[in-house]
């Protein structure tokens, strides 16, 4: 039973049969656009943003399973603050502000597939995301919230 995994990029929920899908998967033999169905199916949640995505076929038998990664911490961030991207002067200039709870929400989410020991880590890991996103947080520097964190004022938020 050989398998081969071909990994993408797309765009959440407006996945395509054409590049880079299609001409990767037409010579398998698979139903591209049952393929592409499937990924736009399980992207849908993240419409506007990239999304990684890994398609892994069954050469034999033409089965396909379809795993979705989750978007980059900067783009959870644009998405909760509704900018398309961040300031072109961080630190000088701000471009949004989140509360604590987004912040922890994308913590959450992305701490999985980071390289941290707890919460409380992926949170400061966002926060410095923001810092150079220049984004504000609570309507203060990340980098003052970042030290907050350490100080534990935020910590019946970070047990919940």
């Amino acid at each position: 039973m050989p398998v081969k995994t071909l990994r993408f990029d797309v765009d959440g929920g407006k996945a395509t049969a054409g590049p880079p899908i299609g001409p990767s998967l037409t010579p398998l033999g698979l139903n591209v656009l049952a393929v592409v169905e499937k990924i736009n199916e399980l992207t849908g949640e993240f419409r506007g943003m990239r999304v990684p995505v890994k398609v892994i076929v069954d050469t034999d038998t033409k089965n396909f399973d379809v795993e979705v990664g989750i978007p980059t911490v900067s783009a959870l961030i644009a998405k909760e603050a509704q900018i398309e991207k961040g300031s072109g002067e961080p630190g000088r200039k701000s471009v949004a502000n989140l509360s604590m709870d987004q912040i922890v929400r994308i913590a959450r989410l992305k701490t999985p597939h980071m390289r941290v020991n707890s919460l409380k880590a992926a949170v400061k890991s966002v926060l410095g995301v923001c810092v150079s996103m220049g984004i504000n947080v609570e309507g203060k520097s990340p980098k003052e919230v970042i030290r907050e964190v350490e100080e534990g004022a935020y910590e019946e938020l970070l047990k919940q």
